[in-house]
């Protein structure tokens, strides 16, 4: 590498390095002591493997395993030998070397991963939007542009960031032919196929007006694609215009076609039965005796009324617990002083009284530890109550809790959330509130029909959907849900049978409870 790339790179070290001394020394006192408190946690090999996991999943969500792919590699195999030395029950010191080398090649991997984001910003928002608009399906051409966007990141990880500066540009411009492609070829044809389907169902005579919009939308955004192939954001924004005014096309023309040979009164009951279906549901007033407009005011005003409450709830949740917290440590002072009253009266020594000290707390961090095992055992009998058998399979994963939903189904090629999964997740939502403030990872999975790039980036889509789903639903707070894709890198059966490729496409959602300080 000439001197130029080197001192590049040193640079950027170092200015990513001084951004980072601030934050470093500020933290310094505070993640002393909380270390301090969580050493006993960190000591339990299980607890070791299960943080670990965590941070690699952490760590692939940002897209660490593309910005340092050989480092990110190296700490996931790592991981992977912890975990099995785990299950096999070897010795605790293989387990803790395991997970040391696995945290050493994954600090490496973050640091150069800091540096490959600034040097290939344009770059990695380029793929971004190529993968966001589809371009995965043109497997063998998506592969050869993603070869080359890996080339670059690798050539950071050896020290020659000059390769990456002088051959980015090619690379941006190959993902944009890509993403420009994908829009015309994937979504303007989708939108073509869903007007022709409305046609030959008469669209243009029963839904004349939604046909209009519909084809009136196709034809802007074709006409704008083509003149506008660097407008990114727009271009996106018109295609998913399209295709909602066509799919809702095709719904009012089925709907049309449906109601056309209807009487009258059969078509205003068909109506009262969906609003009365809705406010049933909320448990609203029967208002059937009153007009459209008056029931449909009564189910806006008992939604109203629920999200108020739902607001309320959640408030006043926080407040007890914050409420909890300021008790719990004006407890906690109080017996400080307490044992700092009895060490004095009893005439003991402080280095006596330290040794007591540290005794009360190896034997506190026995207890609870203990205590968090058995509180976990009967959480997770609770659990396995809340599904049925063909709903959700549940299990121990050490000390975290996996809930496999083998009745969560997505229409193909899509992460849309169907109604029909509304019911399941509920109970999944029940299953995470049982816990006190659990970390929650929802992982996608894929079996391997069809290219790596696709399954990866359709099952992060898929495992994204069910933790936006969470998040809207009050479940935990986003920064206690993620969600990562691993395509079809984590198979439970044979992807050679329909039966084994069937297990293998799945939403798994691992909770894990909050380890407690000691």
């Amino acid at each position: 590498m000439n001197d130029h790339g080197r001192i590049s790179l040193w640079a950027a070290v170092f200015i990513v390095g001084v951004a980072m001394t601030g934050c470093v020394q500020s933290r310094t006192a505070g993640s002393s002591a909380a270390a301090g408190q969580n050493k006993a946690v960190m000591e339990n090999p299980v607890e070791l493997v299960n943080h670990l996991s965590s941070d690699i999943s952490e760590a692939r969500m940002a897209q660490i395993n593309v910005l340092a792919p050989d480092g990110f590699k190296k700490a996931e195999s790592a991981f992977f030998s912890a975990q099995k030395d785990l299950e096999k029950g070897n010795e605790i010191a293989d387990i803790r070397k395991a997970v040391m080398e696995s945290r050493a090649h994954l600090r490496q991997a973050e640091e150069i991963a800091k540096i490959s984001r600034m040097a290939l910003t344009d770059t990695l928002k380029a793929r971004e939007m190529a993968r966001s608009a589809g371009a995965t399906k043109f497997e063998s051409e998506y592969r050869r542009v993603e070869n080359d966007f890996l080339d670059l990141t690798r050539a950071i990880e050896k020290d020659n960031l000059s390769y990456a500066q002088n051959n980015r540009t090619k690379v941006i411009e190959r993902y944009r032919e890509l993403e420009v492609r994908a829009i015309k070829e994937a979504t303007i044809g989708e939108v073509r196929a869903l007007i022709a389907r409305a046609e030959a169902a008469d669209a243009r005579k029963i839904a004349p007006l939604s046909y209009g919009q519909a084809v009136e939308q196709l034809n802007a955004t074709d006409a704008f694609i083509s003149a506008n192939p660097y407008a990114k954001e727009e271009m996106h924004a018109m295609a998913r215009e399209a295709l909602f005014k066509a799919n809702r096309l095709v719904v009012v023309t089925e709907q049309s076609n449906r109601i056309k040979t209807m009487k009258p009164e059969a078509i205003v009951l068909l109506m009262e039965n969906h609003l009365h279906t809705i406010s049933a549901a909320l448990g609203a007033q029967d208002m059937r005796d009153q007009e459209y407009q008056t029931q449909l005011d009564n189910i806006i005003g008992s939604v109203n009324s629920l999200k108020s409450d739902r607001t309320f709830m959640s408030e006043k949740n926080q407040a007890l617990q914050a409420e909890m917290e300021t008790l719990k440590a004006d407890y906690q002072a109080q017996i400080d002083a307490l044992n700092v009253r009895v060490a004095t009266l009893e005439g003991k020594t402080r280095e006596d009284q330290m040794a007591k000290e540290r005794m009360a707390r190896e034997r506190m961090a026995i207890e609870q530890r203990l205590a968090a095992e058995r509180k976990f055992n009967q959480l997770y009998v609770t659990v396995q109550d809340y599904f049925e058998r063909d709903e959700a399979e549940v299990y121990k994963q050490e000390n975290q809790l996996v809930i496999r939903l083998k009745a969560m189904r997505f229409p193909v090629g899509k992460s849309i959330i169907m109604p029909e999964n509304y019911a399941l997740l509920s109970k999944v939502q029940k299953a995470i509130r049982t816990f006190d403030d659990p970390r929650v990872i929802v992982e996608g999975h894929t079996d391997t029909t069809g290219s790596d790039e696709v399954n990866i980036l359709l099952s992060q889509q898929r495992a994204e959907a069910v933790r936006e789903y969470m998040i809207a639903n009050q479940t935990l707070p986003p920064d206690s849900v993620s969600a990562v894709g691993y395509g079809s890198e984590r198979p439970l059966a044979s992807n050679a049978t329909s039966a084994g490729r069937a297990i293998n496409r799945r939403i798994d959602i691992l909770i894990i409870p909050a380890a407690k300080p000691i």
